[in-house]
């Protein structure tokens, strides 16, 4: 899987909650409480499971999950990450 170049990336972010930082796309959620962070966490877990591609997932504070995607094999951001990303916004999260 190629990497994606600054545009692609550009273009596939636009109206996205995900924030670009550097190799990465990053967002950050605020959930109602602890119980449903942790239940995002097994929602993204399945979704990246399915496809074999896995975030970087922190559980901060009590109810916040910042969850980030790159492709590490790459060493960048490829189309696994922007398709996992929709996905992961699929869930209606946040």
């Amino acid at each position: 899987m190629r990497r994606l170049s600054d545009d692609e990336i550009e273009q596939a972010l636009t109206s996205s909650q995900w924030a670009r930082e550097g190799d990465s796309i990053v967002r950050e959620l605020k959930l109602p409480d602890f119980a449903a962070a942790v239940a995002l966490v097994n929602q993204v877990r399945g979704d990246g499971e399915d496809v074999n591609h896995h975030p970087d997932i922190l559980v901060h504070g009590w109810n916040r999950v910042r969850l980030t995607l790159s492709t590490h094999s790459e060493g960048g951001l490829t189309q696994a990450d922007i398709d996992l990303a929709r996905g992961i916004d699929g869930l209606g999260a946040g």
